[in-house]
Order: C-alpha cells, then sequence, then structure tokens
C-alpha cells in the first residue's frame, strides 16, 4: 500500500480542540490491521542494523508508536510523561505551550550517557514538545539517533526547532 492509501486513513476532525484547528485524528489509521503494521514497518525498517538500544515514546499517542516500533527493532521502549506521572525519581524539562507552560519527565535511570535512541510520536506540528524531550536526553547523554514521527503538519513549521535533530516523518500534511 502507497503512503497515499496510509495518510486517507487518517481523519480529519476541523475545529478540534479549538475553531481553527483541523485535528489529524491516527485513530482510524491505527485501528486498521495492515495499515498500522505497514506504518510500523516503514518507520522502524530503515534502523535495522544500527545499534539503537531503544525507542522513546512521547505521552500519550507516542507510546503507541514507540512501543511498537521498540518491538519491531527488538529494543526497549522509554517513556516520557507530563509531570507527576512517573514513579521513581526523574529529570525534567518545561516547555511553552500556546496557553501557558507545561512539564515533561523521563526516569533519571532510563537513558545511559551514549546510549543509541529513536524519539517516535504520532504528530510533529509546532516542534515543542518534542524539543523539550530531546533537552531531557540530552541532559542524560543520549545519542538522538532519528526523531520519527508517523505524521508531520509542514505548515506549523516544527522542524525549525529541531535544525539539529535527523528528523523523518511518514506523512505529510500542509493543513
Amino acid at each position: 500500500m502507497p503512503t497515499s492509501e496510509l495518510k486517507k486513513r487518517i481523519r480529519n476532525i476541523p475545529d478540534f480542540p479549538k475553531k481553527g484547528i483541523q485535528f489529524k485524528d491516527i485513530t482510524t489509521l491505527l485501528s486498521d490491521p495492515g495499515s498500522f503494521q505497514q506504518a510500523i514497518d516503514l518507520m522502524a525498517h530503515r534502523h535495522f542494523g544500527k545499534g539503537i538500544e531503544a525507542v522513546v515514546g512521547i505521552e500519550a499517542r507516542g507510546f503507541v508508536m514507540g512501543a511498537a516500533m521498540a518491538y519491531k527493532l527488538g529494543t526497549g521502549v522509554l517513556l516520557v510523561r507530563k509531570a507527576g506521572k512517573l514513579p521513581y525519581k526523574t529529570v525534567a524539562a518545561s516547555y511553552d505551550l500556546e496557553y501557558g507552560k507545561d512539564r515533561l519527565e523521563i526516569h533519571e535511570d532510563a537513558i545511559r550517557p551514549g546510549m543509541k535512541v529513536i524519539v517516535a510520536d504520532d504528530v510533529l506540528a509546532t516542534g515543542g514538545t518534542v524539543s523539550a524531550v530531546i533537552g531531557l536526553l540530552n541532559k542524560l547523554g543520549a545519542d538522538v539517533v532519528e526523531c520519527c514521527f508517523l505524521a508531520e503538519l509542514t505548515g506549523l513549521k516544527g522542524r525549525q526547532l529541531l535544525k539539529r535533530q535527523k528528523v523523518f516523518s511518514l506523512l505529510q500534511f500542509e493543513e
């Protein structure tokens, strides 16, 4: 199935979560076994044999992408969560939202210095969240091989915040 067919599996929800936003609902792609498998295969296959030690999934839909990619690559999956959700000692990063600030955390012992990781999430939009995650991983000494997304909203220019990172998005949407 070409990626153009995968794009058709993503539902567009106008004016969600607020007026003017065209929300890309990936649940329709995830619920179709063939589409989900193909998307994960295409996202993960480029990393076979490259020594990836873990995939970092970003709360919440990034957990789905990250866990499936980690399974495919035979690695562990590491979780980056919102503040207060992880039970052990954490390292945190704050980042700006259009309406305020938020905070992400990872367990302080999740990363070994030099560990080769991929960051996985569902959609690259403005890049603020993944930029904060990169900051956390750099603080812990990770070697971030790539930031990998199911989809990218190119018009929001999230890649510009990630200039120093290798970025891959399987599907691109202008809106």
